[in-house]
């Protein structure tokens, strides 16, 4: 089973670093490739950019928690769910 994870293009789960305006800050935020591509999905689905998709979850949180901690944490698990309710957890783990 490990061969099925340990054969993922290196590039997959390499860190890409953005920086995106949230709140009216710059901020950078540094996730995996693979998390890129699933938040840009869920951004077109939303009909919104990946920046805009993240100001509208970041502001969401703030107004429902009254903080957001640990934002890249916060974004990696939101594409798990979306995934599980896409029911499409294999392509996370998949090879390309």
């Amino acid at each position: 089973m490990c061969r099925i994870f340990a054969e993922q293009t290196p590039e997959r789960y390499a860190y890409e670093t953005r920086s995106l305006r949230i709140g009216g800050h710059c901020t950078s935020l540094r996730l995996e490739t693979a998390f890129w591509t699933i938040l840009e999905e869920i951004a077109r689905q939303e009909g919104l950019s990946v920046a805009k998709f993240a100001t509208k979850l970041h502001d969401e949180v703030l107004e429902r928690h009254g903080e957001v901690r640990n934002f890249a944490s916060l974004l990696r698990c939101s594409c798990l769910i979306y995934l599980s309710a896409s029911q499409r957890a294999p392509v996370l783990m998949a090879a390309e």
